[in-house]
């Protein structure tokens, strides 16, 4: 746990969610486990591997000792998170969770969730893509396809979008991306489609065309999308949402499924599509293999 305790002195605490360590990229030899975010006013420390509980005692003390150093007025807030096979173990070590716990980004506000699961309501690698769409999304109307808690949405909205139609399977996620709309005073503009994205082509096309689609599916999900199979498959249909000269940002975020392989599949699949620029990942989250970080492409309509 070197690379992360000699870190740890380093950090400081700004007004906006973001990641403060970030071992996963392999950039710091013996920590790839551990990650460290903000999400004010509360730290969530994460490992990927079963940390022996003198090993989680050193690392909590060192985020008490920065903590004392730069807020010594304020109460330190800590959650920690084992994950492994899926599963995730959450424990509250220090002061508390805010009932509703809203954090910034941007100008944007989302809602997030620290105690329920592996996913906490905003994927802080995808911060500059969303200030991507944030910037280009004047006067178009967009598609944000697996929407999740819709935070494109929020900000093609914030950027002056026309519209924007979110489609996601899970209810569940879409009724917190329309809290998110409200939190930053977005009561019109927006559409939320509780449906298989596979199973509403007609609907889609009806809504259409857009100037800008934006897919973010999962890597790995069963039941909803397998990158491997199912890639192939969206990418046969989004060239015919598109408007003229309209554009595409394809996201994908498996280590094991580098720029290569998508690029391959819409030249295969989508030839229509010509390949424009990667959007790079925020600083913090560098990696050691940028293929194995979150790939973010954006293509445009010939």
């Amino acid at each position: 746990m070197k690379g992360f305790l000699q870190a740890v002195p380093h950090l400081t605490f700004g007004d906006d969610v973001c990641r403060l360590f970030h071992g996963r990229g392999g950039l710091f030899a013996g920590d790839e486990h551990l990650c460290l975010d903000w999400y004010k006013p509360v730290l969530l420390l994460t490992s990927f591997k079963m940390l022996e509980s003198e090993q989680l005692d050193e690392l909590v003390a060192a985020i008490v000792v920065l903590w004392q150093q730069q807020r010594p007025t304020e109460t330190l807030n800590l959650v920690y998170q084992y994950r492994h096979g899926g599963q995730t173990l959450s424990e509250l070590l220090h002061g508390e969770v805010p009932e509703q716990h809203i954090v910034t980004e941007n100008g944007a506000r989302f809602l997030v969730h620290l105690l329920r699961g592996q996913n906490h309501g905003l994927f802080l690698d995808m911060a500059n893509g969303r200030a991507w769409v944030k910037q280009h999304a004047k006067h178009k109307k967009v598609l944000n396809l697996f929407a999740y808690t819709c935070g494109f949405s929020v900000v093609a909205l914030q950027g002056g979008a026309d519209e924007v139609v979110n489609m996601d399977m899970s209810k569940g996620a879409l009724s917190i991306g329309k809290q998110n709309h409200v939190l930053n005073d977005l009561p019109a503009g927006a559409r939320y489609l509780g449906h298989d994205i596979f199973k509403s082509w007609g609907k889609l096309t009806k809504l259409g065309p857009y100037d800008l689609i934006v897919a973010d599916p999962p890597s790995n999900q069963r039941g909803s999308f397998v990158a491997t199979k199912d890639y192939e498959r969206l990418l046969k249909r989004l060239p015919d949402l598109l408007a003229p000269q309209g554009e595409v940002l394809l996201c994908l975020n498996a280590p094991e499924l580098g720029c290569d392989f998508l690029m391959q599949q819409v030249a295969n699949t989508a030839p229509q599509l010509t390949y424009i620029e990667r959007i790079a990942n925020p600083h913090i989250f560098a990696d050691i293999d940028e293929q194995k970080s979150l790939k973010v492409l954006r293509y445009r309509l010939s």
